[in-house]
C-alpha cells in the first residue's frame, strides 16, 4: 500500500495513537509504547519495535509507516553552518539550516513549501504557496540529520508561516515537549509569525514555547507596502492581543527587525518602534538584511545599525544584533527557497 493511503505515525500525540490503537483493538498501552519508539527511541521502522507482537507490527506495516526521510542534500557554509534539503510532497522540496556555535546548536525548521504571506523582501515569500507540512514532516527535519544530539534549540523561522499551519506546529511541538515525546523544556523552541491573529491567540492560549513577531517597521503604512499581512491584521491589532498575555515568566517574546538601507533605519523609526513596544516585556533583534536578486532592498549601513541599536536600548528596549549565518549558501534569514533536483 501506497504511503499516501497509509497513517504517518511520526508527529501523532499520544491521545491520537490511543484513538489509533483503540480502533485496531490494540491494548491501550501500546500507544505507550509506540511514542517510545517514535520518540525517545526514534525507530526508523514499524519492524524495529520488537516489543510490539508479530501480529501488531504485521498490522501497523499494513496502515501505517513511519515518515523517516534522510535529506537529499547538505550544503556546508564556511562559517560551519549546514544547509539541509529535504524532499516533501510531490516534487518539492523544504530546507532546514543546522547551526551550531559554542554552547548550543539550533536547528531552524520549515512548516509549509513555500509561503502565503508574500512579505516583498523574502525569498521564500516569492516562492508561492505550494502545500503545508505535517507535523511528521516537520520533526524528521529533526531527526533525520547527523546533528540530532547536539541540538538545543529549534526555531520554527524556516520557510512558511508557523500560524498558518498551526495544528501541524502545535502537534509537533507538543511532541518535542510531552513526557511521552522527547521530554524537552518549551524554552528550548521559538515559533515565529508576521501576525496572523487567529492563530496567534490559540498559540499562546495551547503552548508555552517561545514566541518571535516578524514586524520589521512599525510604521503602518511603511509596513503595509512590505508586508501584506499588514492589511489584514494590522500591527496595532497584534500588540494589542499580545499585551493580554504575561511575559515576565520563562516564555519570551521578541520581535524581528530587518534592517534595510533608507527605510527602517533611522532615528525616527527607532522612536516609533520604541513607542509601539511600550510596556511589553520584550526584546528586538536587529537582522542584516541579506540581499538577494529577487527582493529590491539594500542592507543597512553598520552605523545606521549601530546607530539604531544603541537609541532602543537608551530608551529601555533590549535589543541585539543577530549574527548572519550561512548567506554564502543561502541558508541566512528570507534565503530559503527549496531549490532541489525535480
Amino acid at each position: 500500500m501506497s504511503n499516501e493511503l497509509r497513517v504517518n505515525l511520526l508527529g501523532k500525540t499520544l491521545p491520537q495513537l490511543q484513538e489509533l490503537c483503540a480502533a485496531e483493538g490494540f491494548p491501550r498501552f501500546t500507544a505507550k509504547q509506540l511514542c517510545d519508539w517514535l520518540y525517545k527511541k526514534r525507530a526508523e521502522s514499524i519492524d524495529a519495535m520488537t516489543n510490539l507482537s508479530l501480529a501488531q507490527r504485521a498490522r501497523l506495516n499494513e496502515i501505517a509507516y513511519i515518515g523517516r526521510e534522510a535529506p537529499v542534500r547538505c550544503q556546508v557554509s564556511r562559517d560551519g553552518t549546514k544547509k539541509y534539503l529535504f524532499h516533501v510532497l510531490a516534487g518539492h522540496f523544504i530546507e532546514a539550516v543546522y547551526i551550531p556555535e559554542e554552547d548550543r546548536a539550533t536547528l531552524c525548521v520549515s512548516c509549509q513549501v513555500g509561503c502565503k504571506m508574500g512579505c516583498h523582501f523574502c525569498v521564500t515569500g516569492q516562492q508561492g504557496f505550494h502545500g503545508n507540512l505535517s507535523a511528521g514532516d516537520i520533526l524528521n527535519q529533526l531527526f533525520s540529520i547527523p546533528e540530532y544530539e547536539e541540538l538545543t534549540n529549534v526555531v520554527f523561522m524556516g520557510m512558511g508561516e508557523p500560524m498558518d499551519n498551526l495544528d501541524a506546529i502545535l502537534a509537533a511541538t507538543k511532541a518535542m515537549t510531552a513526557d511521552w515525546g522527547l521530554g524537552w523544556s518549551p524554552k528550548r523552541i521559538t515559533v515565529s509569525t508576521v501576525g496572523i491573529v487567529p492563530g496567534l491567540k490559540r498559540f499562546l492560549d495551547e503552548s508555552q514555547c517561545h514566541l518571535a513577531v516578524s514586524l520589521h517597521n512599525a510604521v503602518p503604512q511603511e509596513r503595509l507596502q512590505m508586508m501584506p499581512v499588514q492589511k489584514a491584521f494590522p500591527l496595532n491589532e497584534v500588540l494589542a492581543l499580545l499585551r493580554h498575555y504575561d511575559w515576565s515568566g520563562q516564555r519570551r517574546l521578541s520581535f524581528e527587525y530587518t534592517m534595510f538601507r533608507g527605510l527602517n533605519d533611522d532615528q525616527q523609526h527607532a522612536q516609533k518602534l520604541v513607542d509601539a513596544l511600550k510596556g511589553l516585556d520584550c526584546r528586538v533583534n536587529l537582522i542584516r538584511f541579506h540581499e538577494s536578486p529577487e527582493a529590491p532592498y539594500k542592507t543597512s549601513m553598520p552605523t545606521a545599525i549601530k546607530a539604531f541599536q544603541d537609541y532602543l536600548n537608551r530608551h529601555g528596549v533590549i535589543c541585539t544584533l543577530r549574527a548572519s549565518r550561512g548567506q554564502d549558501i543561502d541558508a541566512a534569514c528570507g534565503l530559503l527557497a527549496g531549490r532541489g533536483e525535480a
